[in-house]
């Protein structure tokens, strides 16, 4: 009896955390569609660790280039290396036209892709971005592990699978009791301050949960310090930004009680580990990319000006200035905690 050969597929991952955790919805369809086949991911050494979150992931490959560096003969060297894996298929997930050299250089047979940056030669599998049929990013990734013929709109999510034994190892090591309830609180953006609910508002959350025998942790990476110092001004929280890996970060995440955080990498985490969330939108908006899962508050403004998808708000009026984020008190927030934790 012959068997049929198994298929094996190439995945580019995207460059930002959160567009990696969505990236999750495209593997587990693919693997729905055919459980035996093979899914490598070719991602940037600071993302490959969320892989090991998504189980239909058999290998994972670190690539990595300086912002903005073609690196020509790196993808070259790599996609050399890559032929002898004989990939059947190659989805890219980026839009860039240097994202789409690796498969070319590897001859994978079937390359697909959105045209991007004119990627006509490198994809021969080339498709032309609808954005009215394709509003959001996770339908755009989807989209492109169907026919090229034939959409058909599903519901999949991503969903992270985390050891509990090592979460709360993880907890235990940096000094958070598992028995109590636990509130991350994750207040940057790396997108840009246009993104970030005001320190002091953070603040006032803690120092409302705190009374009511929540352990309070911020999280984030290095370049959150700023606004994890303004919450600390005014209450007294874990500050584990900066000092966390992702891995870790996520097994903490998944012990939460709920999340408070800005449109962030961390709140799409968040989504995935199916945490109780509260999502705080300023400049951008949840009609792009939106926290994947039921377990969510989603809190906006909807201004004139919103959303303007600036990395700093525009506006020079005090009043006007950042108002998508100042406008959401609170209040409002610790309202869509309690019914988040009913």
């Amino acid at each position: 009896m012959n068997r049929r050969p198994l298929k094996k597929i190439l995945i580019i991952a995207p460059a930002w955390v959160g567009d990696m955790v969505m990236m999750h919805s495209l593997l587990r369809y693919l693997k729905q569609q055919d459980s035996q086949i093979i899914l490598h991911v070719l991602a940037k050494p600071s993302l490959v660790s969320l892989t090991q979150y998504m189980p239909e992931v058999s290998k994972t490959i670190e690539f990595s280039c300086d912002h903005g560096e073609l690196g020509l003969k790196k993808r070259y060297r790599l996609g050399k290396k890559l032929s002898h894996e004989k990939y059947n298929q190659a989805i890219v997930l980026p839009n860039s036209f240097k994202s789409a050299f690796i498969p070319f250089f590897a001859k994978i047979p079937i390359r697909t892709g959105w045209r991007g940056e004119c990627r006509y030669g490198l994809l021969n599998d080339i498709r032309i971005l609808d954005k009215q049929q394709y509003p959001l990013m996770i339908q755009r990734f989807l989209a492109l592990g169907m026919s090229k013929q034939r959409y058909t709109p599903v519901e999949i999510w991503p969903d992270f699978q985390v050891d509990q034994t090592q979460a709360i190892s993880c907890a235990e090591q940096f000094h958070i009791d598992t028995h109590k309830p636990l509130l991350i609180l994750c207040p940057g953006a790396a997108y840009g301050i246009s993104k970030q609910w005001p320190g002091e508002y953070f603040a006032k959350v803690a120092l409302e949960k705190a009374k009511q025998k929540f352990q309070i942790v911020i999280l984030g990476s290095t370049g959150d310090q700023a606004i994890a110092d303004r919450i600390m001004q005014s209450a007294q929280c874990l500050n584990l930004v900066g000092k966390t890996t992702l891995s870790e970060a996520i097994n903490l995440l998944s012990r939460a009680t709920v999340v408070v955080s800005n449109d962030s990498g961390l709140m799409h985490i968040a989504a995935a580990l199916g945490r109780p969330l509260v999502a705080i939108y300023g400049s951008s908006t949840p009609g792009f990319t939106p926290p994947l899962t039921k377990h969510v508050k989603i809190l906006e403004r909807q201004l004139d000006c919103h959303p303007c998808f600036k990395r700093v708000c525009p506006l020079v009026d005090p009043l006007k200035h950042m108002a998508c984020l100042k406008d959401i008190k609170p209040a409002a927030v610790l309202a869509a905690i309690g019914e988040l934790c009913q």
